[in-house]
């Protein structure tokens, strides 16, 4: 489609931010961040996949650095040039996802065993 026009993100101030953000995210430099933090490498790099999953379907693209044992997501509209609601929409999901733990919902998925390293691979934030 030619001519078409390009739609206007609402970019939210520091305060409004601030009021909006999900549980364990914070508002930093412009971005909403999250740290996760992980048992080893396999960890880290499942959850980069997962992160880079939802951000492609959602076509929206976070900033993500990395370690051994963490990582840490950034959320800014790139096109805004600040945190819109699509940041917003994308933290959550991501949040939802990584933090989802089956066994606690007690309906045939047990979840990888939290006290043995050798499959527990997410640092859970209780």
């Amino acid at each position: 489609m030619t001519g078409a026009s390009k739609k206007t993100e609402t970019v939210y101030s520091a305060e409004e931010i601030e009021k909006r953000l999900p549980r364990h995210w914070r508002y930093e430099d412009g971005w909403i961040k999250r740290t996760y933090r992980t048992h080893s490498w396999k960890g880290t790099m499942l959850m980069v996949g997962t992160i880079g999953h939802l951000a492609e379907a959602a076509w929206h693209h976070p900033d993500i650095t990395l370690s051994y044992a963490w990582l840490e997501v950034r959320l800014q509209t790139h096109s805004a040039k600040g945190v819109t609601d699509k940041d917003f929409a994308l933290a959550r999901k991501i949040e939802e996802t990584l933090s989802w733990r089956p066994g606690r919902e007690g309906a045939g998925l047990e979840g990888t065993p939290q006290n043995d390293a050798r499959f527990s691979y997410i640092k859970y934030d209780d």
